[in-house]
């Protein structure tokens, strides 16, 4: 049987991004077929692959066993180039001539002072489709601010709006904001692609990724604007329907959501759990949604999360186990649908990897590589595409312009 065709096959993209946000973007288009080709240097590497680095580090293949590098780096190619270094400049240039579209997500100074911004990089490729992904886009004041999702997230006035009344302003994730901000890369990427398709116009795409939070803050933005104040979080609650939450199960750690928003529902609760027939409707659930919530985990005490889940599912009531990492790996539904496909790497061994969100087909889309080793196609890109002789390939590895191993560099930071 032939492999069915995924549909970005054909298009090639070079990769200049690093962390999550911009790995994500171009992550889900290498799973759609294009050709990624990232670019590190041996000096100023993906600092995913750590946040610190020393000469143990180094020597222990450290760069090569970041699980977050992994994952969202498969289906690439990687190549070293020192862009400080005119040979190194020219060599990008000349792959960004060959390409149909760039990402990057340097802080907003960074390309203008290796004369590698889109002005530049439009010279060698006039129909090029650059998308930029800095924290706070490429103009303003605030554009040279260098930022993490963390930073983003809270930037965009997100964890005002999360968590119970009387906490801090609470964060969704660690950094929900690279989350975030690399599923609308991907999305601006594509929209561009499909202009250019279109017309031939490449074009310059300044995505900011704090403003990609916003719509999800767009309720609290808009109360604010009009009641002069931030409105009143609910935690796990819901501000219109009741009961809704999180409630503990039988079992260490162990918690299932129940959501409860039509009536009907509502009646299917009651019958599963006789203490809430003393309840009546809406107005008086969202009144006493404490003395509701305290029924109900009762209940969900006495059962494991998995049979709260499917108890209630049964009979029409939105309801979900939360599972752990451990539990994910033997989770029926996912087993069913082939969601983890398991790769061999160099270093780190066999791996589970999350399938693409999206398929062409029933099967899920295959993950055809794991995450490059640094430098890993270097004669592949440089020599078989760019046309350098092996010599020349050689000389640049003796003069560190390239190479397969991080490298402490002297007087600043490795990351």
């Amino acid at each position: 049987m032939s492999r069915p065709v995924r549909p970005l096959e054909g298009l090639r993209i070079v990769d200049l991004s690093m962390g999550w946000a911009g790995p994500l973007a171009t992550r889900n288009l290498a799973d759609m077929g294009a050709q990624v080709i990232k670019v590190e240097s041996c000096e100023r590497f993906d600092w995913w692959r750590s946040w610190e680095a020393t000469e143990e580090w180094i020597a222990d293949n450290g760069a090569e066993k970041s699980p977050q590098y992994l994952y969202v780096n498969r289906n690439k190619q990687d190549i070293t180039l020192d862009l400080e270094h005119p040979v190194g400049r020219e060599l990008l240039l000349k792959l960004v001539a060959t390409a149909d579209a760039l990402v990057e997500n340097y802080s907003g100074g960074v390309l203008p002072k290796l004369k590698l911004d889109y002005p530049q990089l439009k010279k060698v490729n006039p129909e090029l489709v650059m998308v930029s992904m800095p924290a706070f886009g490429s103009t303003g004041p605030w554009s040279e601010f260098r930022a993490y999702g963390s930073t983003v997230e809270h930037s965009s006035g997100l964890p005002h709006l999360v968590g119970d009344p009387d906490q801090a302003p609470t964060m969704q994730h660690v950094a929900f904001g690279d989350a975030v901000g690399g599923l609308n890369g991907t999305a601006a990427v594509l929209t561009a692609l499909w202009h250019k398709q279109r017309t031939g116009e490449g074009q310059f795409v300044d995505l900011s990724q704090v403003e990609c939070l916003f719509p999800l803050a767009a309720p609290g933005i808009l109360h604010q604007s009009v009641h002069g104040q931030t409105p009143q979080r609910f935690g796990n609650a819901h501000p219109d329907h009741a009961p809704h939450g999180v409630y503990p199960c039988h079992g260490d750690d162990a918690w299932a959501v129940i959501q409860v928003t039509e009536e009907t529902q509502w009646h299917q609760l009651q019958g599963i759990i006789p203490a809430l027939l003393e309840f009546g409707d809406l107005d008086e659930r969202l009144a006493k949604r404490e003395a509701i919530d305290a029924c109900i985990g009762a209940w969900t005490q006495q059962r494991t999360a998995s049979e709260v889940m499917q108890t209630l599912q049964a009979v029409g009531v939105t309801a979900a186990k939360l599972n752990n990492g451990q539990e994910l790996l033997d989770e029926p539904h996912l087993k069913d649908r082939a969601y983890l496909q398991w790769l061999e790497r160099d270093h780190v061994g066999l791996q589970p990897h999350p399938s693409a969100p999206f398929r062409t087909a029933e099967e899920p889309i295959r993950i055809t590589s794991p995450a490059p080793t640094l430098g890993q196609h270097n004669h592949a890109i440089l020599v078989d595409l760019l046309g350098l002789s092996t010599d020349e390939l050689r000389q640049l590895e003796q003069q560190g312009v390239v190479g397969t191993k991080p490298r402490m560099p002297s007087g600043k930071s490795a990351t």
